[in-house]
This record gives structure tokens, sequence and C-alpha cells, in this order.
């Protein structure tokens, strides 16, 4: 069942294996579905996408991440609770678990890249005892040429071993799973979890350490182009509307959520997308929707395993149900992945269940800088295990915290410095609540935030009149085409202005607060926060 492989001539022996049963060499999707189906690693649906489950863990583990502490990242990450530190030794015990582990068992190997730009790409190669994992890897990465696999040599490397659990006694890990990085053998070890986004994720916190050194601000961000060519970025956690905002008919998608914006413009990282597909439906998502067929892996959905339906409301397994296709699933997407213009807008999401921010705001550079240091959204009661009735701030620098390994404000001058010498404008987008909280007010309309966007990627709103907000300091456009004047001041719409302003400076004390831990920040991008 093995077929025609591309085999590299930079073989796995080159790190430190030996392998005992088959090697499997970059394979065709079909070959890498069949063999996953063989193996019963997964199954199809009834619209041709691969069903895997993942196990009990069904999202990333972001307490089992290590980075190991040496003299290239001692000084340059920044250490902590999200960047956790490892010994060079406790590395390489891990390393000889792993590769004793994968001695053993079928491999399979993909040769890939990570960044559409090839002045500032990364040749990366994966090892997996998983089929299911390969196709994975396969399908989120670059595809380089045939020729490409054979004769380029791999600079990253990611071992990922599900099966091999380490012992937290004897190896020095928090669990039995580990996902460990090190920047001086160029090695990423994930073992202990099937939950293959740790793969996706391992190699964008590479990016996010490596680039910043090459003049590039990487971002977890998606991003989108007009018919003019004109590029836009959307930054955001999960919930708040990233990915539904970015999949535009009217413009092209970059991609959905990793790029880098380098003095040539702005390229995306990935050759696929990681979507969630929780509540998922053709009306809502037909992009996403459309792109479940055949090649596509499908994580921890719950399926009717006579008809192989798939019951996309279901959270059986998870909430973080995902889908993992080829950017080319998307019908309008721009496949070479990059483009020379630069941003015209810079766009943050949140989904403010206070129902407190306004619906859409310009930032300053300094108020840019603030909301990009903070990356703030809230959770809903009852998403979440342990969210009570209460919304529930959530707050994530740069938008992504667990992936960024420098300090805070490597990233956050970055972003300065390129708004600045592009002439970006900066947008806060709220697509949360409106007339009241969560349980009072009412979720923001999507038409209308996506008349907002509209006018904001159009340019019509970067030197409209505003009024400021006097608790946020947020400048808030006096008009948008086809959105409603009142719906734009937050307080304009609660029954009860005095309910208003305690939210409000409930909320602002919450970003007080948090930015707190920033010790750093200059004294005018604190006082570019909240006032209440």
């Amino acid at each position: 069942m093995g077929g025609i492989m591309i085999k590299n001539e930079y073989g796995i022996e080159q790190h430190g294996l030996e392998p005992s049963r088959t090697v499997h060499w970059n394979n065709s999707i079909p070959q890498l579905v069949e063999m996953a189906c063989a193996r019963r690693e997964g199954q199809l649906t009834n619209m041709g996408a691969l069903a895997c489950l993942t196990g009990k863990r069904t999202g990333r583990s972001p307490n089992d991440k290590f980075i190991v502490k040496d003299s290239i990242t001692e000084g340059t990450v920044d250490w902590g609770k999200t960047n956790k530190p490892i010994s060079s030794e406790t590395f390489e015990k891990l390393l000889r678990k792993t590769t004793n582990h994968l001695n053993t068992v079928e491999l399979w190997v993909t040769d890939a890249r990570a960044g559409a730009d090839t002045e500032f790409s990364l040749p990366i190669r994966t090892i997996t005892t998983k089929a299911w994992h390969a196709l994975f890897a396969r399908q989120l990465f670059r595809r380089p040429t045939a020729q490409e696999m054979v004769t380029t040599k791999p600079e990253w490397v990611v071992i990922s071993a599900p099966d091999c659990l380490a012992d937290p006694a004897q190896d020095g890990t928090n669990s039995e799973a580990y996902i460990a990085a090190d920047f001086t053998r160029k090695m990423v070890l994930i073992g202990g979890t099937h939950y293959a986004g740790e793969i996706k994720k391992s190699i964008f916190t590479v990016m996010n350490f490596v680039l910043p050194d090459r003049g590039v601000f990487p971002m977890h961000c998606s991003a989108n182009i007009d018919f003019n060519s004109e590029v836009a970025l959307f930054f955001g956690l999960s919930g708040t509307g990233k990915t539904t905002l970015s999949a535009d008919p009217k413009r092209r998608l970059l991609g959905d959520d990793e790029h880098g914006w380098s003095p040539r413009g702005v390229f995306n990282f990935e050759g696929g997308c990681y979507a969630k597909c929780i509540k998922l439906s053709e009306e809502r998502e037909p992009q996403i929707y459309n792109a479940l067929r055949f090649g596509t892996v499908l994580e921890n959905v719950d399926m009717d395993m006579e008809t192989r339906e798939v019951d996309f409301d279901s959270a059986r397994f998870t909430e973080n149900t995902r889908a993992a296709y080829p950017i080319d699933y998307i019908s309008n997407a721009l496949l070479r992945g990059m483009t020379d213009r630069h941003p015209k807008a810079v766009i943050f999401l949140t989904c403010d269940a206070f129902g407190v921010l306004p619906p859409i705001s310009r930032l300053t550079t300094h108020q840019a800088m603030y909301h990009f240091l903070s990356g703030y959204t809230a959770k809903l009661a009852g998403t979440e295990a342990g969210v009570g009735s209460e919304p529930q701030a959530t707050f994530s620098t740069g938008f992504g915290a667990p992936f960024l390994p420098r300090p805070a404000m490597v990233y956050a001058n970055m972003l300065a410095q390129k708004i600045s010498k592009h002439g970006s404008t900066c947008y806060f987008v709220n697509t949360g609540w409106s007339a009241g909280p969560y349980g009072v007010g009412h979720r923001m309309d999507l038409a209308a935030t996506r008349a907002m966007v509209t006018s904001a990627l159009s340019g019509k709103l970067a030197d409209a009149p505003t009024t400021q907000d006097p608790v946020f300091g947020l400048h808030i456009p006096n008009h948008v085409p086809g959105v409603a004047d009142e719906l734009l001041i937050p307080k304009k719409s609660w029954s009860n202005p005095a309910n208003y302003d305690a939210k409000a400076k409930e909320l602002a004390a919450l970003f007080t607060k948090n930015f707190e831990k920033f010790s750093e920040v200059p004294a005018e991008v604190k006082s570019a926060g909240p006032r209440g």
C-alpha cells in the first residue's frame, strides 16, 4: 500500500534515528488517507473527510510546553508561566526516550516549509508515528515541489510520538505529555498527546522566535486582500469572529491564522487552515463547510457510525472540534500566500460580553500597542468549565500569548514600527454584546459588523470625525454608512445609563489590573488605556 514515495537525500539517521520498521516518505494525500483508515486511526465521513479522535487531550497542553534554556535562549526568551525552561540535559533524556520509541514503530516523514516568502521561509520536517498526523502536517504546512522534497535539507525537525509517555518523576515533565523546543538543536519533541494542533503551533512558536531578528513581525492573525490588492489583518482570540470576518467572498483570503509582516509585505506561514467547526453550518460559513471534503482532517467530531454523517452541533468529545484542510479548498484563496503590499487596515477583534465597548473605534499608535499587549476578549457563561454566570475577561498578549517566546514589547514595538512606517490604520471592533451585558443585551448584528469592517477596509473611517469614549479613550466614528448612529455609542443603547457606567468602570479596572504585569512599557502606552 505504500506506493511511490519521495525520499529526501537527508535521511532520518541524521536525526539520530535507527528505525527497525517501515519509514514512509512524503506520501500523497490519498496514500495517507488509505493508511490512516487501514490502521484504524480514523474513519471517512459521508463528506469524504477523515475523522480522527485525539483521546483525553482534545486541545493544546500549555502546562506541558518547555523551551531549553541555553546560551541562545537565556537572555532572549521571556521566561515564566508560558515559557517554562528545561535544561539541555533534560531535553537529551526526552530525546533518547522518544528516539527509542520511534525506532520500534512505523514512521511517516513529511518535508515541508513554514512561510510563503522564500526569503524568510523555514524548511521543516515532521516525523511521526501516525499516518493521520502526517496528513495533518501535509495539509497545514506549505508544500514544496517534488524536487525540493528530495534535495532540501530541513532546518527544523518536529518529532511527534503520541504514544510515547513521559514519567514526570524521571523525565522532569509535568505530566505524561511534553512539547519541548530546543533552539540549538533546532528540534521540537512532542509526546504523550494525540492532539495534532501541537505540531502546527510548535512551528508557529519557532517562527515567533526567529523572525523578529530578521525584521519580520510574526502575527497570530488572519489576512485577506481586496481586488485592488489592499491588505487587511484581523487579530482576535477564539470566538471573536476572526475566521468569519476574514472569509469574505468579496476579498481574497491570504490565510486564516499565522502571518509575517516583512519589509517586502505580508505572507502566510501556512499552506492550510485549522478551523473550529463546532456548530458549523453551510448557511453560516459556506466556505469552511465546503472545504470539509476528501483530504481534510476532522478532529473530535461526533459522527453517526452507520450513515457517517457528522453532527457539528455536538460537543460530545469537546467544544474544540477542528478541521484541517489545504487553503486551496477555499475558493477565493490567494494560493501564493503572499503580497508585496502592506496592510491598509489592522483590526483587533474582541467579543465584549460586558456590552460596554463600542462596536468600532479607531486607535492611535499608542492605543494600538496597549490593546495589542492586552489582547482582550470575554468568555461567556456556560461555554467553558469554570466560567460562571458572569462574563469572564480574558487577556492574551498579542492575541496569542502561548506562542510568543520573546518579551511582549518586542512584538508591540514591531507593530508600532510597521503601522507608523506604512501608514496603516488600526481599529478595535467589538463583535460581542450591545444594549447590555450577556444575558441582558443582545449580540451585535453580524450584518452591522460587516458594514463597519467594510467601511474601515475601504478607508472611509481613517479620517472620519470621531467622539472619544470617556472611559476607554477610544475614538468612535460619528457615522458609519449602513449603521444606525445610536448603535455606535454603547451607552445610548443601554436602558439604564447608570448600569452602563458601573459595568464600564468594572471592565476598565480589569484592563488596568491586567496591564500591571507590563513593567517595562513606556508611560505613553500605559496612559493609552482606560481612564475609569
